[in-house]
């Protein structure tokens, strides 16, 4: 018997999760009900309201992470331009903020268990922390924001990852579920539903094995272009040379920092030093303390990123700007809208 959990949550994208459920049933009635299938939440039996106009579906059950089989995890639906409440980076965010990435930390940490995602689902991971240096995809909307969390997105349908497989765009759900019936169960149950559906599945299933392009070498030896650290990356996206710093810089000494985000204003105390001509910066938000990465000073504004893990696992990109002891700019990660920075000097 194979268990499939089709995990819902407020806002989830109907056909993320209506599609999957389709095929396993199908298959489900041609194994004569060797799929346990379900719509499960973290928190029980309930109605849950899509981001389709609100359309419900009922969960019949809480989500188990130590049952073997399948989780399976939906994206969002909802505005894909602006950052008000019904936008998909706030229905996502508020899923990390619930108790499915607990749930799903755990599911990822069983053997039995394979996590799948369609479309966004695999952004409410990696927002959450738990794809950090896992090849993976999501919607192309939102694959710089996938590599924002330190996950290393791969430009594919479907990513096969052993016990994680992500699947791209909304109708990826359809793929997702195909190769995972394959994998599972063999190509006989998974060509018979695609006849029924009148479906084949679309795209290659990247898996990191085999000879890497333009590599002699297995890629697992060779160096990817996927793995380049965001310092790196950021060095290789500056286009303007940073002035020489021959003074202190105006940026030098201790901010209060408040960082206007959808999910709420954060608090950050910046503290930025100009010694030897080199910039050091270090960001603190509670007990928590981290370095800037790659600080650039070009013309009047400055640059870095961080790496932030509160609210969320993010690589944000800092532009500012400094008119006495005043600090103003912006915050940025993928494709989240831009959060308004602003700041006093206090030493």
């Amino acid at each position: 018997m194979l268990s499939v959990q089709i995990v819902l949550f407020e806002g989830f994208d109907l056909l993320d999760a209506i599609a999957p459920y389709e095929v396993f049933s199908a298959a489900s009635m041609m194994t004569e009900n060797m799929i346990n299938l379900e719509f499960v939440t973290a928190e029980g039996p309930r109605l849950v309201a899509s981001g389709i106009n609100g359309i419900q579906l009922e969960a019949h059950g809480k989500l188990d992470p130590g049952r073997a089989g399948l989780i399976l995890v939906p994206g969002a639906s909802g505005d894909v331009q602006g950052d008000g409440p019904d936008s998909v980076p706030a229905i996502l965010s508020r899923a990390v903020h619930t108790g499915l990435t607990g749930c799903m930390e755990q599911a990822l940490g069983q053997r039995d268990i394979i996590v799948a995602t369609v479309c966004g689902g695999s952004l409410v991971l990696a927002m959450a922390g738990l794809l950090e240096g896992r090849p993976a995809v999501t919607n192309h909307l939102g694959m710089e924001l996938l590599g924002a969390t330190g996950a290393i997105p791969v430009w594919a349908r479907v990513v096969d990852d052993g016990n994680l497989v992500t699947g791209g765009g909304v109708t990826s759900g359809l793929d997702v579920a195909l190769y995972l019936l394959e994998r599972e169960l063999g190509p006989m149950i998974a060509h018979e539903v695609e006849r029924l559906f009148e479906f084949e599945r679309r795209g290659t299933v990247w898996r990191q094995s085999g000879m890497a392009p333009g590599s002699g070498s297995s890629s697992l030896n060779a160096p990817s272009d996927d793995k380049v650290s965001l310092a790196q990356d950021q060095q290789n996206r500056v286009s303007l040379r940073p002035d020489p710093i021959t003074q202190a810089s105006i940026f030098d000494g201790d901010w209060d920092t408040s960082i206007a985000t959808p999910v709420g204003k954060l608090q950050v105390k910046l503290s930025i030093t100009t010694s030897q001509g080199k910039i050091l910066g270090k960001a603190t938000q509670g007990n928590e303390t981290v370095e800037f990465i790659n600080p650039q000073l070009v013309e009047n504004r400055m640059t870095w990123s961080l790496q932030i893990r509160k609210p969320m696992r993010l690589n944000l990109m800092f532009e500012v700007y400094v008119r006495g002891d005043q600090m103003t700019g912006t915050a940025r990660a993928g494709m989240l809208p831009a959060s308004k920075l602003t700041g006093e000097r206090v030493l």
